[in-house]
């Protein structure tokens, strides 16, 4: 693993393969690791950069209230050591939190960037239902810890299909959070709950915008993906037939 400093906090990566760099970003209760089952395949062709995000896996927690785009300032303090020469563009994935990161990072940096692709993610801000739910689950977290959160709240990441013939996978998920404070994960809910709209962007970003989403996606409906898929100018759309909201395990090839 490799590392960079953001307000003054230690933010670690990692670099596999060779190729146009790509950078994948995690989501919420997440670290780098959850693109295992994709980085053997790209890694033969693409440069890929995979951070946890300040806050997961071996990454400090940033101090104070952060929104997403100081997360995506963090990305940037990655991209300066990696991508030297800012005349070669990347293309930035995200999942879920990694994809308001995503477009919070082409809203400040859109010169650094040839594509970009949102992974069961949105560019709409949390409407006032979604925000009280965020509201609940910091709650819960202060009260509870982050075990029994998790625990409660994993499970509907997936698709009833999921659920049915992989419930390992739940399990999987729930074990790689686990050491997760309710500090980071606090600080994760009050920054998606006061993200602002970033839909203008997908109007404005002229580069391809990759869509992928999970016909089971209960937290990102895939209504709401096919909206915005006709926002920006260069798109493309890949549905999930399979998958809730963890498609990159759920259909991983």
């Amino acid at each position: 693993m490799k590392q960079v400093s953001f307000k003054n906090k230690k933010i670690f990566y990692r670099v596999e393969g060779t190729g146009k760099p790509v950078m994948l970003l995690h989501g919420f209760a997440e670290d780098g690791s959850v693109w295992n089952y994709q980085v053997e395949k790209l890694k033969k062709n693409f440069q890929l950069i995979i951070p946890d995000l300040p806050g997961s896996g071996l990454s400090e927690t940033i101090e104070g209230k952060i929104s997403i785009a100081d997360y995506a300032d963090a990305i940037k303090a990655i991209v300066g050591v990696e991508i030297k020469n800012e005349k070669i563009p990347f293309t930035l994935i995200g999942h879920s939190m990694g994809g308001y990161i995503t477009l919070a990072f082409a809203e400040k940096y859109p010169a650094l960037l040839n594509g970009i692709g949102l992974f069961h993610s949105t560019a709409y801000a949390d409407d006032d239902q979604k925000k009280e739910m965020r509201n609940k689950g910091i709650d819960f977290i202060k009260k509870n810890g982050v075990g029994p959160f998790l625990k409660n709240t994993t499970p509907n990441l997936f698709s009833e299909i999921t659920k049915k013939e992989n419930p390992a996978l739940i399990e999987n998920l729930i074990r790689l959070s686990k050491n997760f404070t309710p500090d980071s994960l606090i600080q994760y809910y009050e920054a998606m709950r006061d993200r602002p709209d970033r839909s203008p962007i997908l109007k404005t970003f002229t580069k391809p915008v990759l869509f992928m989403q999970g016909i089971y996606d209960n937290a990102v409906p895939l209504k709401a993906g096919l909206e915005q898929s006709h926002i920006a100018p260069v798109t493309y759309f890949k549905i999930l037939k399979h998958s809730g909201h963890m498609g990159m395990w759920e259909e991983e090839q």
